[in-house]
């Protein structure tokens, strides 16, 4: 018994081994490519930046405009006959979630986005990433410094 217990845990380590190894021989290589051939030019990363950033803004107006809309539900909800308040406040939950799982799908999107954006910059250098907009709207990251 002992002995078959030993096979399959062999069996198992050897495959997980083997696995292992065929994922990671194509991300190696991979790996090994140039830098400067994937980078992007200094203006097209700017102009990243910057649409980055209108998108940012864009979605926070929105954010605001929902507020706004919700406000103005709930308002009529609380001014509402007794006999229609029920329908009004399923009607203000509903709406409230649907906006936060789309907004919630958006955020995850612009996030990875951002964070691809950020990788980039750090490819680039650290002169790079201290002009980037979105940066100096966070008021840069703590314990960088420009190299200007």
């Amino acid at each position: 018994m002992k002995k078959q217990t030993l096979t399959n845990f062999l069996i198992r380590f050897t495959l997980a081994l083997a696995l292992t190894m065929a994922i990671w021989s194509p991300l190696q290589s991979q790996a090994t490519e140039p830098v400067k051939e994937k980078s992007v030019t200094e203006s097209k990363m700017m102009e990243g930046c910057q649409e980055m950033m209108e998108k940012k803004q864009e979605m926070m107006a929105e954010m605001k405009a929902q507020d706004v809309e919700i406000a103005s539900q709930v308002e009529k909800m609380n001014s509402a006959p007794a006999d229609k308040k029920l329908d009004l406040i399923a009607a203000v939950v509903t709406r409230m979630v649907e906006q936060r799982a789309a907004m919630n799908v958006r955020k995850a999107e612009m996030q990875e986005k951002m964070m691809t954006h950020m990788m980039q910059h750090m490819q680039m250098g650290k002169k790079s990433m201290s002009q980037c907009p979105m940066m100096k709207e966070m008021g840069g990251m703590k314990g960088m410094k420009s190299n200007e």
